[in-house]
């Protein structure tokens, strides 16, 4: 019987006034209201990693940065991710994108997600992140959740800043796609490695 799948819920803004811990919390009650998978906030708060400065990615040779390495076991423990995408300038935030150039065996071949906001629902931040995930042998669903236009508006804390059960009806049928995507990849993802090893 395989476990359940263990997923990391990553936050990608570290910004003092981020909007971020909205989506977060709506999406981590979304997931764990399933019971088909473990979910558990990592804030990249929590992980004040460096510039990326090493001698090359860990796919080659051991980081030696402390953080980096901690932030490596970190999202090494876990078998899928659903990342909480801003969008900043058409693209993903400097500290995520750091925070991906700072691993890369810990991404290989697991599935992801993503809640993604701004005034496009997040879907230029998000092609982007998918462009990277890539090229760190990482699978994403086709479905995620995107918060944009009037909605974002509505919940935005510089806009209504209304709670986002305001506008979960517009929410629930993308998520429950992405998450049944995210169980259905991990699952298998899980299940390829447990062969192979």
């Amino acid at each position: 019987m395989t476990s359940k799948p263990r997923i990391a819920l990553i936050i990608g803004s570290t910004r003092p006034t981020r909007f971020a811990d909205k989506p977060a919390q709506w999406m981590l009650k979304q997931a764990q209201a399933r019971g088909d998978m473990d979910v558990e906030i990592i804030d990249l708060r929590d992980h004040p990693l460096p510039f990326f400065d090493e001698m090359a990615s860990n796919l080659w040779m051991p980081s030696q940065h402390p953080e980096a390495i901690r932030w490596q076991e970190t999202i090494g423990r876990f078998d899928g991710y659903i990342f909480v995408v801003a969008e900043y300038n058409h693209s993903i935030t400097g500290v995520l994108k750091n925070a991906l150039d700072q691993a890369y065996k810990e991404w290989n071949r697991k599935p992801f997600s993503a809640i993604a906001y701004g005034g496009t629902g997040g879907a230029r931040a998000l092609e982007h992140l998918r462009s990277i995930a890539v090229e760190l042998q990482m699978v994403s669903t086709h479905a995620a959740v995107h918060i944009g236009g009037r909605d974002f508006m509505a919940v935005a804390p510089r806009g209504g800043n209304k709670p986002i059960e305001d506008i979960e009806a517009n929410l629930l049928p993308s998520a429950k796609m992405a998450l049944d995507e995210l169980a259905w990849w991990a699952k298998a993802t899980m299940a390829a490695k447990a062969a192979d090893a």
